[in-house]
C-alpha cells in the first residue's frame, strides 16, 4: 500500500469509493493543484493485457473530450511505474451515486427521478452528439452532488461512433439488467441503447424494481421478448399514466420505437411527469395485457364481443330469415302465381321486342322514299321542280314529326 499512497508524484491516496471488476476508484488529493480528485487505478492483473489497457486509455480520450456541467470531466491519464498501474484522474464528486440511493430508501419520488433522469439526459446528449455512446448507464454511473447536480460517470466501455469498437463482434459489454435488447444480442450499440438503460434506470428509480429480473443474458433477453414491464402507474399509484408511457416509450424493444435523442426523452418524461401524453406515444400495456405487447386479432374480437342481454332480445324479435337451402341438383318449387307471373312477363318482352323491328323497318322505307325523291326533284330545275321541292319539304317534315312521335309512343 506504500506504493499506492502517491501516484504519478502527486496524487496522494486517501481512501477507496468504489470498486469495480477493471478497477478501483479511490479519493485522492493533488498535491500540484491542491484540490481532492478521483482516480481509478486500472487492476494490477490487467496492467500487461493490451485489450484491457487500450479500453483504459479508450476511457480517458473519450471522456476527455467532453466537457459538460452533467458529466464527471476527465483531468489526467498515465501509467504510475512505481506502482505498475494504469491510471485516470477525475473530478470527485461529493455526494451519492443513484446506486446508494437504492440502497438507502428504495426508491425515489417520482419528481426527484424526474430531475434526475433529465441531467442525466442532457448529458447522454452531448455526450452522443460528440460521436460517443456510453454503453454503461446505471445508477451506480450517476453521481448526484451535494448541490443536486447530476454527473454521468464512467466511460470505461463507452465508443466513440466514429471508430471501430475494441471489442470483438458478438461481445456483450455492461451490467446485464441494463442492456438494451441490441446489446443482449451481442449487436452494435448506438445511442437509442443509452437511452433503454436510462429508461430502466427511471423504472427501477421510481419503483424500487426492475423491468426484468433475470439471472442470464439468455433470461433476460428471453424476457425482453416475450413479456412488458409492469406499467409505473400500477406499482406506483403516484405516477402519472402518461410518465408510464413515456419509460414504455423507452423501453421499446425495437430501438426504432424508442426516442430518437435523450433530450426527446427528457421532453417526454418532463410532460410525463405533469400528466401530459406525447402525441403519438404508445400507451403503456395494463397487468391484462402486459405479456402479449399487441392484442391479436382474436384478443381485439373477443373484446368488441361482449354479452349483451337486452340487445341480443331486440336482435331475436327482429331478425331476416335466411333464405331456405335448396339441395343441388333439384329446382326450387315455384308457386302457380309465381309461374303465372313469369310467363306473362315474357309474353310482354316479346310483344316489345315485335313492335320495335315494325318501327324500325317502317323508318327504313320512309328513308328511301324520301332519298328517291329528294334525288328527283333536286336534279330539276324548273319552276315545277321548285314548286314540287318546297311541298316535299313541307311533307318531309310532317312525316319526321310523325316519325318521332311514332318512336316515342312504342319505345316509352
Amino acid at each position: 500500500m506504500a506504493d499506492e499512497q502517491t501516484i504519478a508524484g502527486r496524487y496522494r491516496i486517501e481512501g477507496r469509493l468504489g470498486v469495480g471488476g477493471m478497477s478501483t476508484v479511490h479519493l485522492a488529493f493533488d498535491s500540484r493543484l491542491e484540490r481532492y480528485v478521483a482516480i481509478k487505478l486500472l487492476a494490477e492483473h490487467l496492467a500487461d493485457d493490451p485489450t484491457f489497457v487500450s479500453r483504459f486509455r479508450r476511457e480517458a480520450l473519450a471522456a476527455a473530450r467532453l466537457v459538460h456541467p452533467n458529466i464527471v470531466q476527465v483531468f489526467d491519464f498515465g501509467f504510475d511505474s512505481g506502482s505498475h498501474r494504469h491510471f485516470i484522474v477525475m473530478e470527485h464528486v461529493a455526494g451519492n451515486s443513484c446506486a446508494e440511493l437504492l440502497r438507502d430508501h428504495g426508491h425515489l419520488e417520482v419528481e426527484q427521478t424526474v430531475g434526475v433522469i433529465i441531467q442525466a439526459c442532457r448529458g447522454l446528449d452531448y455526450a452522443h452528439r460528440n460521436g460517443v455512446v456510453h454503453r454503461d448507464v446505471k445508477p451506480g454511473n450517476l453521481l448526484l452532488s451535494d448541490q443536486d447536480v447530476v454527473k454521468l460517470a464512467d466511460f470505461g466501455i463507452a465508443r466513440a461512433t466514429d471508430q471501430s469498437s475494441i471489442t470483438q463482434v458478438g461481445s456483450v459489454l455492461g451490467t446485464a439488467a441494463y442492456l438494451s435488447p441490441e446489446q443482449a444480442r451481442g449487436d452494435e450499440a448506438g445511442p437509442r441503447a443509452d437511452i433503454y438503460s436510462l429508461g430502466v434506470v427511471t423504472y427501477q428509480l421510481i419503483t424500487g424494481r426492475l423491468p426484468y429480473e433475470a439471472s442470464s443474458l439468455s433470461e433476460l433477453a428471453l424476457k425482453q421478448q416475450r413479456e412488458s414491464p409492469l406499467p409505473l402507474d400500477e406499482l406506483v399509484p403516484a405516477a402519472p399514466r402518461a410518465l408510464a408511457e413515456a419509460v414504455q416509450g423507452a423501453l421499446a424493444i425495437d430501438q426504432r420505437d424508442r426516442p430518437e435523442e435523450a433530450m426527446e426523452f427528457a421532453a417526454e418524461l418532463r410532460d410525463g411527469a405533469k400528466g401530459i401524453s406525447t402525441p403519438g406515444a404508445q400507451p403503456a400495456p395494463t397487468s391484462l395485457t402486459r405479456v402479449s405487447r399487441s392484442p391479436t386479432s382474436a384478443t381485439r374480437v373477443a373484446r368488441s364481443e361482449q354479452p349483451r342481454t337486452a340487445e341480443r332480445g331486440r336482435e331475436v324479435v327482429g331478425r331476416v330469415q335466411p333464405p331456405r337451402q335448396v339441395p343441388a341438383g333439384r329446382a326450387p318449387r315455384q308457386s302457380p302465381q309465381a309461374r303465372r307471373v313469369e310467363q306473362g312477363t315474357a309474353q310482354q318482352r316479346s310483344h316489345t321486342g315485335l313492335r320495335r323491328l315494325m318501327v324500325a323497318l317502317v323508318l327504313v322505307a320512309i328513308i328511301a322514299v324520301l332519298v328517291v325523291v329528294a334525288f328527283v326533284i333536286g336534279s330539276s330545275n324548273s319552276s315545277e321542280g321548285l314548286h314540287l321541292r318546297s311541298i316535299a319539304g313541307h311533307d318531309a317534315q310532317q312525316v319526321i314529326t310523325q316519325m318521332r312521335s311514332l318512336v316515342h309512343d312504342n319505345t316509352r
